[in-house]
């Protein structure tokens, strides 16, 4: 008994080291809400909105739509918006089960 208990205890100590030694990649999930503009076949992302210059051919969608419609980020500020970025890797995990919000989450 006293065996596993050592076994189950260096276990999630080098889960934890690894969780909390490594980053990994945060991307935003496909349901990440973004605004595709039809006219121009791009999609904008919500913090980016008003400095768009967004024509009235507009839909309320999401990243998996865009990707579908193979829509092109619309300026710069989408692109910086979406992009990926480095977290430990525990709390990468958490962002990816949806327990911890990501900044994307809020849109």
């Amino acid at each position: 008994m006293k065996k596993i208990l050592i076994v189950i205890g260096i276990i999630i100590l080098g889960i934890l080291i690894v969780g909390f030694g490594f980053e990994k990649e945060t991307k935003p999930r496909e349901d990440t809400r973004l605004i595709l503009e039809h006219t121009y076949k791009t999609y904008i992302a919500p913090t980016c909105f008003e400095d768009s210059g967004a024509t009235n051919y507009l839909e309320d969608s999401d990243l998996e739509m865009a990707k579908q419609l193979e829509y092109k980020p619309h300026d710069d500020c989408t692109e910086e918006a979406l992009k990926p970025y480095k977290e430990k890797i525990i709390i990468s995990f958490l962002h990816d089960l949806g327990l911890l919000k990501t900044e994307w989450s809020t849109w």
